[in-house]
């Protein structure tokens, strides 16, 4: 199947050159393109927006005035602390932005509506419904099927559902502080319900401290009854088996903890006296052993003695009389014998006191080593009980350990316990009033200008959705730039559109539709190697699209310039031309189609410069059998040896097979299409079938474009109306 792209290569295999295609008009930015949409509906914008501004003053109107009371509150992360004890919730620190957000939902939570509600006995308060523009009736009516429970609950639902719907939670940026605001049509109910809004979530936030410390009492108390118990028990298995194995603890060390790393028994302290014992009777024994070692005056006591020393002194004394006396008297002498006596007598008591000593250190020796044998003896079964009761220790040191580890978890606990009901009794919060609500002394709504801004902006939105969603589903061509885009031919011109006929519109050589064909017609000149086509049809894809008043523009824009013009109407289903003209439509096409070859008596001449036209004649009873032949070829080729151009009016595409018949015959077509008109895609499947027929077409005419579709159509037209009107006229001479 052939397409659009390959139109060049169609003509060249029927002999023709290429059209030149002229540069078309770039794409607009995207700006313009949204005001040319805002321009073709504007009518439709202005009435939209409009009628908002109109609907948002009435609605105002009707509107009950709205009383808005703001209170203002602190929330703090941290309690203040009045005692140092620690309540149970976690300290949240400056980066947990979650503490925040979860405070601003419990603001508007529904156990907090229900607290207003009962504090301030909203749920049978008729006031409060009037307020919010409720029937009070409602308290009172009867639903079938519902039980009076049933039906009070449901009220009270309405209440709180009420109570929310109108509460209005404000946090101020970077700070702590939140503003709730409460509106209704009475200005005190809003002032008492924003007031109390606030009380009731510091009392529930106080009310839900206490509660989690009362959770946590009861936890421990029933935790400390059973620690007490094992605490009991395990304390009970150590002295028990302390009893039984003959452990007796005169003393315990504990380390900072509270936790017992030793402990003192009779057997140790028992033993460690007696080690203690022994080791000073093997001392004393060594020292009696050395002491005994040595006899007579050699010891130490014979030296220091004051008996020997006082009968050493005697015996010198008695020695010396002895002396003495046997120098003056003889041996025999009685004075002499009696001094050697108590000599020999002296002596006899120094030897005698010296063996004293002498037994007295053997004795000494004897009697330490006697005690150290009897301490080591007493050391070694001492030391025999204390290796089993340090065997029997082991266990105890196990059930002192679980003793200390029970009282340790009890002491803590405890101590736990005490501060909780310390925290939870105290009652201070964290959530503070920093400003309460006063009555409003004016309504906050409805406010007339901020609702015209709204109502303008809506209208504007739902004006500009209107205006675009029109413009997409809307299939036509309504951009100039849309035609090579998406018909793949070259945009011959655009024509405005008019309120006048087109001859009568023609007429004038400075209105914008002259101005516009004749830029068509320039166009035209260039699409063959020999200038204007000499034979040209004109069609579109549907009917009233402006290709009767196409073919008739082109003619006279022909004929102005000096052209000897011979204007066809090939639309025999539907003839327009000799009407536009005025003229009579006995015989024409038609008839030489048939088998009458006199053309020229089907000639009509026109008061038009250089025109003439041949009418359809009568309606045949089938068009396309007798555009089939090939007579109509036939006729070109004799009229063109008469006139410059001929140019054909031929009938719509669509649903018919006429105009492909007639685009055949001539050397050029051009393709009229209606500003948003027909849509793309039937446009694209007319072109189809001219294409397949081997029709060479030169490009497409826009036609009936309005001033809001597109303002380069008439700066376009205006342009060449003015700048080339003069030369026209020249030309006309």
């Amino acid at each position: 199947m052939q397409t659009v792209e390959n139109f060049g290569a169609m003509e060249s295999h029927r002999g023709y050159p290429a059209a030149t295609t002229p540069v078309g008009p770039s794409v607009p930015p995207m700006l313009l393109q949204y005001w040319y949409t805002v321009m073709r509906w504007r009518w439709l914008v202005l009435g939209i927006i409009l009628g908002c501004i109109v609907l948002s003053v009435v609605a105002t109107l009707f509107m009950s005035p709205q009383y808005t009371a703001q209170v203002q509150i602190q929330i703090d992360r941290q309690q203040k602390q009045i005692t140092m004890v620690e309540g149970i919730e976690a300290q949240t620190t400056p980066q947990d932005q979650e503490f925040y957000a979860t405070q601003y939902t419990l603001l508007k939570a529904r156990p907090l509506a229900e607290r207003v509600a009962a504090s301030l006995a909203l749920y049978d308060n008729e006031a409060f419904l009037a307020a919010h523009g409720v029937d009070g009736d409602v308290l009172t009516e009867k639903t079938p099927g519902l039980t009076a429970q049933q039906i009070k609950d449901k009220n009270r639902q309405l209440i709180v559902n009420l109570l929310l719907d109108n509460v209005d939670i404000d946090p101020i940026r970077n700070s702590k502080l939140v503003n709730v605001r409460y509106t209704s049509r009475d200005a005190a109910l809003s002032a008492r319900i924003a007031n109390e809004w606030a009380a009731a979530f510091i009392a529930t936030s106080m009310d839900r401290q206490y509660a989690s410390t009362a959770d946590a009492r009861k936890f421990l108390e029933e935790r400390l009854v059973t620690l007490r118990q094992r605490l009991d028990e395990s304390e009970k298995l150590a002295v028990n088996y302390a009893s039984r194995n003959g452990i007796v603890t005169l003393g315990e060390t504990k380390d900072s903890e509270g936790r017992t790393i030793s402990n003192q028994t009779l057997a140790g302290v028992q033993l460690a006296e007696m080690a203690t014992a022994l080791n000073d009777a093997t001392a004393a024994r060594i020292a009696a052993e050395a002491r005994s070692a040595s006899s007579g005056e050699a010891t130490s006591e014979s030296v220091t003695s004051s008996t020997l020393s006082n009968l050493r002194a005697q015996r010198s004394s008695i020695a010396a009389d002895y002396a003495k006396k046997r120098v003056q008297l003889e041996d025999g002498h009685p004075t002499v014998v009696e001094l050697k006596q108590q000599l020999a007598t002296a002596d006899n008591a120094i030897s005698q006191e010296t063996q004293r000593i002498s037994r007295a250190r053997q004795s000494e020796y004897r009697e330490a080593a006697r005690r150290e044998a009897e301490l080591r003896a007493k050391v070694e079964t001492l030391k025999q009980s204390l290796d089993a009761e340090n065997k029997a220790n082991i266990q105890y040191a196990a059930y002192l350990r679980d003793a200390d580890t029970n009282r340790q978890i009890y002491d803590a606990l405890l101590q736990r316990y005490k501060e909780i009901g310390v925290a939870g009794q105290v009652g201070v919060n964290n959530i503070s009033v920093v400003e309460p609500a006063n009555v409003p002394d004016k309504p906050s709504s409805p406010n007339l200008l901020l609702n015209l801004l709204i109502a303008t902006f809506l209208g504007i939105a739902i004006a500009a959705a209107t205006a675009f969603g029109l413009e997409q589903i809307d299939e036509g061509v309504r951009d100039p730039t849309q035609v090579d885009s998406q018909l793949g031919l070259p945009l011959l011109g655009i024509t405005p559109q008019v309120e006048r006929d087109a001859v009568e519109e023609m007429s004038d050589l400075k209105s914008a539709l002259y101005d516009a064909y004749f830029s068509i017609h320039s166009n035209l000149a260039f699409s063959t190697s020999h200038g204007f086509p000499k034979s040209l049809a004109v069609t579109s894809t549907r009917p009233a699209e402006g290709k009767s008043s196409t073919s008739m523009a082109l003619a006279i824009v022909l004929g102005r310039t000096g052209k000897n013009v011979l204007l066809i109407d090939g639309d025999l289903r539907s003839p327009s031309v000799h009407g536009m003209l005025g003229m009579g439509n006995e015989k024409g096409l038609s008839n030489f189609l048939a088998g009458e070859d006199n053309w020229q008596s089907f000639v009509q001449p026109t008061e038009l410069k250089n025109l003439s036209i041949i009418s359809t004649g009568r309606t045949p009873p089938s068009a396309a059998e007798l555009l089939s032949g090939g007579r109509l070829s036939m006729l070109i080729e004799q009229a063109l040896s008469e006139y410059d151009h001929i140019v054909i009016d031929a009938p719509p595409v669509l649903g018919m097979t006429d105009a492909p018949l007639i685009a055949k015959a001539v050397e050029s077509v051009v393709y009229v299409v209606e500003s948003v008109g027909p849509a793309v895609r039937g446009i694209r499947s007319s072109i189809q079938r001219l294409v397949m027929a081997n029709a060479r077409l030169s490009g497409v005419v826009l036609t009936k474009v309005g001033e809001g579709s597109m303002n380069y159509g008439y700066g376009y037209g205006y342009g060449y109306g003015y700048g080339y009107g003069q030369d026209r006229k020249d030309l006309d001479q």
